[in-house]
């Protein structure tokens, strides 16, 4: 259970504990409704206190937030850890393994193996999500607070390498549609969710081009399918139109870095993944032609 503790200013002297837990520590009305709900969650001095009673200058506060999640089942499933601390951490995912178990599939994902290597009945929340043929750089949040204040805030980088010859850089703003309510596919489509990708081109070479792509928006999907509606879908991406080679059998993204302000800290974090072994092959293989080509 993470332990956060505080001191109260002289602005809030005399006033009810609930104005400093939302004002100064800034913590939200879901987290400060739990801790109204939850006995011996919040101390004043080393004294159980409630939330609605007033403290002092000087007095000396302890949250002990509450879990309210379940964790999945843990499965011993190796992991890549890149950072941690008491709030965060954050893996290095392989591709073809899944984020979070669905109704069907309840074990074998990352949320099991991280369930596994906390070993403390914690219950970690995945901060976004990467698709389950995608690489790199996932974060799971360890507490309530630090889940609420990453929400949206992360600030991600990838790498992926896409058919045809792109130069230069370009924004891709086009809404995304789910046609079958039964499938996971997606497509460009008027009346979609709002999607904005913006990318920037690398090198070009093997008939494809290395990309670096930023996202401001989060859809399912997105950088597969925005690429793929501009006719340049990602190598490996079957889904989408692209082609599946000896080396890269899934889509050719990988989230490279992750940037964001700590939920608790304040100070500025980021986190990177290398290319895995897959793309790395399909990568030099794709120059070593580009470079037999420029020789005829």
């Amino acid at each position: 259970m993470r332990k956060l503790e505080y001191e109260i200013p002289a602005e809030y002297d005399g006033r009810p504990l609930l104005h400093f837990l939302r004002g100064g520590a800034k913590l939200s009305v879901h987290i400060v409704a739990m801790l109204r709900h939850t006995e011996n969650a919040v101390f004043v001095n080393g004294v159980f206190s409630r939330v609605i009673d007033r403290v002092k200058a000087g007095d000396r506060v302890t949250v002990l937030l509450p879990e309210k999640t379940t964790p999945p089942a843990p499965c011993d499933i190796p992991l890549d850890v890149l950072f941690e601390d008491e709030d965060l951490l954050a893996i290095n995912k392989p591709a073809g393994l899944a984020v979070h178990p669905t109704h069907n599939h309840q074990e074998g994902t990352l949320a099991n193996a991280v369930s596994a290597y906390l070993q403390n009945g914690a219950a970690a929340r995945a901060v976004g999500r990467l698709d389950k043929g995608t690489s790199g750089v996932m974060l799971f949040a360890k507490n309530v607070l630090a889940a609420s204040r990453l929400n949206g805030a992360l600030r991600k980088t990838y790498i992926a390498l896409a058919e045809g010859a792109l130069t230069g850089s370009g924004t891709i703003e086009a809404p995304i549609i789910r046609p079958d309510l039964g499938k996971t596919l997606r497509a460009v489509g008027e009346g979609g969710e709002p999607a904005v990708t913006d990318w920037r081109a690398l090198e070009t070479g093997g008939g494809t081009t290395l990309l670096e792509v930023t996202t401001r928006t989060g859809r399912t999907h997105q950088i597969r399918v925005h690429l793929a509606s501009c006719g340049h879908p990602l190598v490996g991406d079957d889904m989408y139109g692209g082609t599946r080679t000896a080396t890269m059998a899934r889509p050719a993204l990988h989230c490279a870095r992750i940037r964001f302000t700590h939920p608790v800290t304040g100070a500025a974090i980021e986190v990177t993944a290398p290319l895995p072994a897959d793309f790395s092959a399909e990568l030099a293989a794709r120059r070593a032609r580009a470079a037999e080509s420029e020789k005829t």
